[in-house]
């Protein structure tokens, strides 16, 4: 089984009390960046990797995609879904990422949020999208930056006083497994360099058409005091593919 921490009862709970849990796209920092770089979604075929709560799933019909498919491996993340969405052209499947097995294209559009860090063959999930993909077809995704990644701490070098001095970068080039700390909880995230996430892509067959490393909105951050050292460091990492042949 692969990894599936949102079904622990602690953690799905603590994760629904996030403010992107509670207020949606909205109150996803990279969301305005994420959005600018999907694709016409009108009269398309969508499939969502990582679906969790399904925010994605019905913002793509809200664009008046023609289906949605969204896939999540935890059942409490599925069943939340499922409650919040009341439309027979968006089907949620209990599912791994890296076990997808769509037929050849089978959708226009792949997206995947916040999710591929937790996928140890992010190479073989690539080859994977971009066989169920069309010719021309778009795959976009998000992740947490690599130098969000690097340690496993993920927390700022604090002064005597509590200040947060700066981000600390170390181990950059050591990719693989980091336990990290999030929710109060023991999670494994996959670090890879910005040139592995891209590198990876190409040589799954797709062409970058473009990098993001965005900062929340400054209506985000007044409206988040806490976010206020958000942009002294990249937290998220989103790239846009084509394919562009078979």
């Amino acid at each position: 089984m692969k990894q599936n921490k949102y079904d622990d009862p602690a953690f799905f709970a603590n994760y629904s009390q996030m403010a992107r849990s509670i207020g949606g796209l909205d109150e996803a920092g990279e969301w305005p960046a994420f959005r600018a770089l999907l694709p016409t979604l009108r009269d398309k075929t969508v499939l969502d990797l990582g679906c969790g709560f399904g925010w994605h799933c019905r913002y793509a019909r809200e664009q008046q995609a023609r289906w949605v498919v969204g896939v999540d491996l935890s059942e409490k993340m599925l069943a939340r879904a499922r409650a919040s969405t009341t439309d027979a052209a968006i089907e949620y499947r209990r599912l791994a990422i890296e076990d997808i097995d769509f037929s050849a294209g089978a959708f226009d559009v792949v997206l995947s949020s916040l999710a591929l860090h937790y996928v140890e063959r992010f190479d073989l999930v690539c080859r994977k999208v971009h066989h169920c993909l069309v010719t021309r077809g778009s795959f976009v995704f998000s992740v947490e930056h690599p130098v969000f990644t690097a340690l496993a701490a993920q927390d700022w070098y604090y002064g005597p006083q509590g200040e947060r001095l700066h981000w600390p970068l170390d181990h950059y080039q050591d990719e693989g497994p980091r336990q990290a700390r999030f929710l109060v909880h023991e999670v494994v995230k996959y670090h890879r360099t910005v040139a592995t996430y891209v590198n990876t892509v190409l040589d799954a067959g797709f062409t970058i058409a473009r990098l993001s490393e965005p900062r929340p909105t400054q209506e985000l951050l007044d409206a988040h005091p806490i976010w206020q050292d958000e942009p002294r460091r990249p937290m998220f990492l989103l790239i846009a593919a084509l394919k562009l042949v078979q």
